[in-house]
């Protein structure tokens, strides 16, 4: 699982073939699920977490190494504009 997971991250977009992702607008969460098995369900649905499609757009998602959360991060940037 571990490779499968780093295979997945390390997908090089400008290679990537579009046709092979999932639109992540077919992927519905269903909120009556617990959370766990809501996280399995949109794993099962997207395939890659850290690549996919928005209509003809490949978007690539990576995380940071860092204890700073996202509203962390976005409070900072509020506070600098």
């Amino acid at each position: 699982m571990i490779s499968s997971l780093e295979h997945m991250k390390n997908i090089d977009v400008r290679t990537v073939n579009p046709d092979e992702l999932v639109d992540i607008k077919s992927v519905t969460i269903n909120t009556t699920l617990p959370q766990n098995e809501r996280l399995l369900d949109y794993l099962g649905q997207i395939k890659n977490p850290y690549c996919f499609k928005h209509g003809k757009t490949v978007i690539k998602i990576a995380f940071a190494d860092t204890e700073a959360t996202l509203e962390d991060r976005l409070e900072k940037y509020l506070l600098s504009i």
